[in-house]
């Protein structure tokens, strides 16, 4: 696992290299919501899409779009987390004074990066040659405390109509394997034989299997690999003006990448040249196999100030 995430980190590190020298601030193109715009797609957000969503609820049930993590689910290193639930001033068997009662509780302390299991990245995750997202550069908005722009907690609810296209089911397989990618012309066949329409400020979902898959199974080979959206793909979404892109991988995008694409390059194309969010490890699996592919998406994320990604838990209403 470590020697593949190596290659795939050396890899990254060679492309920031080459680019790096022909990519400027004055290549960047401001935001169609203006140059002062912090959140991107999320201004697809309105009352008119959420009450167009709202009409895809037929039968009052509700899935979650999250898996469950703990400290033993594997993450991008060096993520990790820690929790441990403790009993305050309770030691040997004391009470709580003040209740009227013999009160005890548990409380717990989280130590996490926020980058692990299922996710939404922000628009100053990944950028290009030191540029993010509206043409934000990293000197100007990271600090140690926290992104002074483009932070997650000045995202608003993501509410929206959601579709999960079945790409395991294109190719006719129970999972895509690592590595395995698909682009535009994969993506509309896909769409077009299981009767899926997309566009502008829709959540587009990915199954591929992979988690479902893989991640009980051999939990160091989910996170060594993972199959996805190739380059072109994602630059073929991005266009589409829709609000977040995701899949049921922890990247999105193929581990290892396809010959000729930039590792995770696809990041850059969403979030920073056109602010379409990210959406990893997605829990797509029970909502197709409920026959849904279309549903209302609902994301509330925690709001800690400053965060540059945020564990979340989705929901799909149908």
């Amino acid at each position: 696992m470590r020697q593949a995430l190596r290659i795939t980190s050396l890899a990254a590190g060679m492309l920031a290299l080459t680019t790096a020298a022909a990519f400027a601030a004055t290549d960047c193109v401001s935001s169609q919501w203006g140059p002062d715009d912090e959140i991107g797609s999320a201004n697809l957000v309105t009352p008119e899409n959420t009450l167009n969503a709202a009409k895809l609820i037929k039968q009052g049930k509700s899935l979650p779009l999250g898996i469950v993590i703990g400290s033993d689910t594997p993450a991008f290193p060096p993520r990790t987390l820690n929790l441990q639930v403790v009993q305050p001033n309770q030691q040997g068997g004391q009470r709580l004074d003040g209740f009227g009662y013999p009160a005890s509780y548990n409380d717990d302390v989280l130590q996490t990066w926020v980058g692990i299991g299922s996710q939404l990245d922000g628009l100053g995750h990944l950028g290009e040659a030191g540029i993010y997202y509206n043409c934000n550069k990293d000197t100007d908005i990271a600090a140690i405390t926290g992104l002074k722009k483009l932070g997650v907690h000045n995202v608003p609810p993501l509410v929206g109509r959601g579709v999960i296209i079945d790409m395991a089911k294109h190719f006719g397989k129970t999972s895509m394997a690592a590595g395995e990618h698909f682009g535009s012309a994969d993506i509309k066949a896909a769409a077009a034989a299981q009767g899926v329409v997309y566009g502008k400020g829709d959540i587009v979902l990915f199954h591929t299997g992979w988690t479902e898959t893989m991640l009980e199974k051999d939990p160091k080979a989910w996170v060594s690999g993972e199959p996805g959206l190739n380059n072109e793909g994602a630059r073929y979404m991005a266009g589409l003006n829709v609000m977040a892109v995701g899949a049921d991988t922890w990247g999105v995008e193929p581990v290892p990448a396809p010959k000729g694409d930039g590792v995770f390059y696809g990041h850059v194309l969403l979030l920073q040249e056109k602010g379409v969010y990210l959406l990893e490890t997605m829990n797509t699996g029970p909502v197709l196999r409920a026959g849904v592919n279309e549903f209302m998406f609902v994301l509330g994320q925690a709001r800690i100030k400053g965060t540059v990604q945020m564990i979340i838990n989705p929901v799909a209403l149908f």
